[in-house]
């Protein structure tokens, strides 16, 4: 029986190579592969002509599973097992391995061989590669980056015996010409992240360019696992999260809030998600969240807003507010470094106004100011452009608090680009109304749901009403004024934590 010959002669040694991997390379608990696998159709597994391919191998377990269902699936078509091994590791399964270590440990699994022209392989073949190929792939450098993945040429331009992490699959303009055939399932768990050479281990996303050039392929069926920080796109992502939104061949997406819950033991800021994407579906996506020990299924369309919402039950929580108001904070927080200064900007020894900065506060030259003038003699609210919660994830209870540092600043004061500034005014009462009014579980909630990254900006305000700040707010008054039920109500206490009270005008880390 097949399960029986996997008991018995899969016995890879993969600890000596775990050590060895990239940062950016997650391996995919098999659990979680066979969720994924589960979206298919069954029919698949009896299919001895489909095709599949993991373009992205790292431990091979997506091609080893794959295997152990159409072991199973093609036994009637096929009852000689030997026949069955051969048939299905020479004319099914593909890989590209994304780097020489991982073509082995894949090797090693699927074939239980590293070199499966071997005597040890089960199923012979007659070079030492078999079916999963790695090809040492130059990055091509325009000036200091990699035309095709954004890579730094000051650290990836090596010699022979150092990766360079130039993945085959997206360091081509023809993917068709790799493997020289049609697929019919494309699958896998593609490198998500490539250092820049930034500061603050600034790194360039790379999982969506696996996911469009996986496309360009036109298969059946495409599955990816990927990080969920695209819902809200930035970072070279804006272009990849409408293309996502709009497909209507997305046909179920799978989203985890807290990465750990999918990857044991590892914190990916936003969560993780997977998904099936279907060619010949044209519809609504079956969304299933997973938050909290939780799982929340809804049916609907992906791009009822510019950024995904993955919690269903908001939606009727921001289409009240939406129709109740038309004025958002999208359009009054500032963008990035409000007043001209970077972070690393420090007070001066003589000045004519104050400097906010991360160190604390201390005098600056009115004319070392370049833009934002126009707020220097008003009251300010700012807060850190950094969300309080570590990579996104909800605390013990599965609340988020969302907001970290919070201020509010007299006039002839400035900050650096460490904070946003919310809003501005000439009396003081206003804007202790907005710093109450943003401590509130109501506006944190709305934020939260466009927030999947640990940094804010001026978009993850964009469901955020601006309210008559002549008076205090609280979350009495705003759950009575857009007339949420009871439900509503619970849910969004369930999702955020209470901030502590003050009505100072820090409210530190």
């Amino acid at each position: 029986m097949p399960d029986d010959f996997y008991k018995m002669t899969y016995n890879p040694d993969v600890l000596s190579c775990l050590a060895n991997l990239s940062s950016d390379e997650v391996f995919t608990p098999p659990a979680i592969v066979n969720q994924i696998l589960d979206m298919l159709p069954s029919d698949l597994w009896k299919d001895k002509n489909a095709k599949f391919l993991d373009p992205a191998c790292k431990s091979g377990v997506f091609l080893r599973e794959i295997a152990k269902r159409l072991l199973t699936g093609l036994e009637d078509q096929i009852p000689d097992l030997p026949q069955r091994i051969d048939h299905i590791y020479q004319n099914q399964l593909y890989g590209i391995a994304i780097t020489e270590l991982t073509s082995l440990l894949s090797r090693r699994s699927v074939y239980c061989s590293k070199y499966p022209n071997g005597k040890y392989s089960v199923s012979s073949f007659d070079n030492p590669s078999g079916n999963i190929r790695f090809k040492k792939i130059k990055h091509r450098w325009v000036k200091s980056r990699c035309a095709f993945c954004g890579a730094s040429k000051t650290q990836y331009d090596r010699d022979d015996s150092l990766e360079t992490h130039a993945y085959e699959l997206i360091h081509t303009t023809k993917t068709e010409d790799i493997f020289k055939m049609k697929f019919d399932v494309i699958i896998g768990n593609p490198p998500y992240q490539l250092s820049d050479g930034g500061q603050k281990a600034s790194a360039t996303p790379l999982y969506h360019l696996f996911v469009q050039q996986a496309k360009k392929l036109n298969p059946r069926f495409l599955a990816m696992i990927i990080p969920a920080r695209w819902y809200s796109g930035g970072r070279g992502l804006d272009g990849f999260r409408s293309e996502m939104l709009n497909d209507e061949s997305l046909r179920y997406l799978i989203d985890y809030t807290d990465s750990n819950d999918c990857f044991p033991g590892v914190d990916i800021a936003g969560g993780i998600c997977y998904f099936l994407w279907d060619r010949d579906h044209k519809g609504n996506c079956k969304i299933t969240n997973i938050y909290n020990g939780k799982s929340f299924v809804s049916i609907r369309k992906l791009n009822e807003h510019n950024m995904f919402i993955r919690y269903s039950q908001a939606l009727p929580i921001i289409a009240k507010v939406r129709k109740t108001d038309k004025t958002f904070y999208d359009t009054l927080v500032s963008s990035q470094k409000p007043f001209g200064l970077r972070t690393y900007a420090k007070p001066t020894e003589k000045g004519d106004i104050s400097l906010r900065y991360s160190g604390g506060t201390g005098k600056y030259m009115r004319s070392g100011i370049s833009s934002g003038i126009e707020w220097i003699d008003k009251w300010k609210v700012i807060m850190s452009y950094l969300t309080y919660d570590h990579a996104g994830r909800p605390d013990k209870d599965g609340r988020r608090r969302i907001f970290s540092t919070m201020e509010i600043l007299p006039p002839k004061t400035v900050c650096t680009e460490t904070y946003l500034v919310i809003d501005c005014f000439d009396d003081k009462t206003y804007a202790d109304n907005l710093f109450g009014y943003l401590r509130t579980n109501f506006v944190r909630f709305l934020v939260a749901q466009l927030t999947s990254t640990q940094h804010l900006s001026k978009a993850n305000f964009a469901f955020v009403p601006v309210q008559n700040f002549s008076k205090p707010w609280t979350d009495e008054d705003l759950y009575a004024k857009y007339g949420l039920t009871d439900e509503e109500i619970a849910f969004i206490e369930s999702m955020i934590r209470p901030m502590e009270s003050t009505s100072g005008e820090s409210d530190g880390d």
